[in-house]
């Protein structure tokens, strides 16, 4: 029988009551294993109402309660991080080891909420004017939401709900339809860490379930990781209902290889950052830009390492690479490589018939590699977020920044070089919110902000970090006069010396 993953909502799983249904797969058997209860508009407002009604008590909840539930969590998701990436691993098809790295970097977030009191530190100046004190403080918005992708099921989620409900929030989390276990077991950890029922709720489902949160009068901020043409509509829907907006869109991740770089490790890490969960992340680099006259030999070095990932399932201690999330997708990956040298690209190596024995219905593609690129190819332009590399050609620095510069993206790029001088015009001049220099994915440690620049996001806040804190939290300004104790009236003596 069929396994089915149901709704969290006031602290306790809800059936659903829509009558329909999505399919889980294995990605690696290409198996449904499980359905997916889809959300109704009611049931989403049925989760927004415990949210809310939690409010009144979660919002008014001192820091020391709250970080103590969060402390009480970090501890359970710890003890439980081989059984949460085993979820991931069934349903997303990434390898053992990157889910347990997707958590631990979760883990990160949890970190920064758990000394939330920090970062809810308020400012205070006195005698402004005569006995004229000015404070600013911060306070939870209400109820707020998340709608999370399927490439990272654990991670995305905690990159909002610990910070949202650790400044005082409670929390509607509409997690990929894909791959939802991952976030119900982690709704039932919250609840076993103490969070009291409606600060944490899952409905899962599809455009009926995010188009309600999206227009619902009691959600208060929408946060979103996703592509950028969802990125685009989450940010101008929720926009024009009044909400507060984080969304975060998709990428075409540049790294520029200077003719100085140590190629070996240029190679290295473009290969991991390419072919690393298998280029299902906005992260990964998906296009090289070799400077100057390095490029036949760092693409033939990029090529002898590509060449000897193994590629299987996801729970084979063997595997380095995965399959990708649906079928689907997977033609769709497919197809960019297949139209590639009818568009310019020299194919260097060719994954779209790669299969894995006893595995043959499995969402395999394998690695490929794509040089002397056109910037007119649509190999080039789209994100194609799976595991194929793009090589550019550039004749100096000046060329290569302004070939990185013209994307419409600018989530994240990097710089090989062993000149610091260009590093340092690099960080400056590269038009992305995020560079790494000799760092191929400079994804920030938790307690600085993720986040990108122009298609790659929408809205004025990144995520996590203080754009975080202040995102989930508003500014008050309170102004206070109080009389001295000594002007109080005739006949009322305070003990105060009435000369004071």
């Amino acid at each position: 029988m069929t396994n089915i993953v149901n709704h969290w909502i006031g602290g306790k799983t809800v059936e659903g009551a829509s009558g329909t249904y999505g399919p889980v797969t294995d990605p690696a058997t290409g198996a449904v294993t499980t359905k997916v209860a889809f959300a109704s508009a009611e049931e989403v407002d049925a989760a927004v109402a415990a949210a809310k009604e939690a409010f009144v008590s979660w919002g008014q909840s001192s820091l020391a309660q709250r970080t103590t539930v969060l402390f009480r969590f970090r501890a359970l998701l710890d003890a439980h991080r081989d059984e949460i990436a085993a979820l991931i691993t069934a349903e997303h098809g990434k390898v053992h080891s990157d889910a347990l790295g997707e958590v631990a970097r979760g883990l990160e977030i949890v970190d920064l909420a758990c000394g939330i009191n920090v970062q809810l530190k308020g400012e205070l100046s006195t005698q402004v004017a005569s006995r004229v004190d000015v404070a600013a403080i911060r306070q939870p918005l209400g109820v707020v939401a998340g709608i999370t992708p399927f490439n990272f099921p654990a991670m995305v989620p905690m990159w909002m709900f610990p910070l949202a409900i650790a400044c005082g929030n409670t929390f509607v989390l509409k997690p990929s339809e894909k791959d939802p276990s991952a976030s119900v077991r982690l709704a039932e950890l919250l609840s076993e860490a103490g969070l009291p029922d409606g600060v944490f709720n899952v409905v899962h489902g599809d455009k009926v379930a995010v188009d309600r949160l999206l227009e619902h009068p009691d959600v208060k901020a929408v946060s979103f990781v996703g592509s950028t043409p969802i990125a685009r509509h989450i940010h101008t829907t929720a926009s024009a209902n009044g909400k507060r907006v984080q969304a975060l869109g998709g990428a075409k991740n540049h790294m520029l290889v200077l003719p100085d770089a140590d190629l070996d490790a240029a190679a290295d890490a473009a290969v991991s950052a390419a072919y690393g969960s298998a280029g299902e992340r906005c992260m990964a680099i998906s296009a090289v830009v070799a400077v100057g006259s390095i490029g036949d030999e760092l693409v033939e070095k990029i090529r002898e390492r590509a060449e000897k990932i193994k590629i299987g399932p996801g729970d084979d201690p063997a595997s380095e690479m995965g399959p990708l999330i649906t079928r689907a997708h997977r033609d769709k990956v497919a197809s960019y490589v297949r139209n590639a040298a009818a568009e310019g690209c020299e194919v260097v190596l060719d994954g779209t018939g790669f299969t894995v024995d006893g595995y043959e219905d499995g969402h395999w593609i394998g690695i490929s590699l794509l040089d002397r690129v056109p910037t007119t190819a649509t190999a080039y332009r789209d994100e194609i977020f799976g595991p194929v590399l793009c090589v550019l050609r550039a004749g100096t620095y000046e060329e290569g920044v302004a070939l990185i510069n013209a994307s419409p993206f600018g989530n994240g790029t990097a710089i090989f070089t062993r000149d610091g001088g260009a590093a340092r015009r690099f960080q400056l001049e590269a038009e992305a919110g995020m560079v790494g220099v000799n760092v191929p994915i400079p994804v920030p440690v938790g307690y600085h902000s993720f986040g990108g620049w122009k298609d790659s996001l929408f809205g004025d806040h990144h995520i996590y970090g203080n754009d975080g804190t202040r995102f989930y939290t508003r500014g008050k300004v309170v102004t206070t006069r109080w009389p001295d104790p000594a002007d109080a009236p005739a006949g009322v003596d305070l003990g105060f010396p009435r000369n004071h």
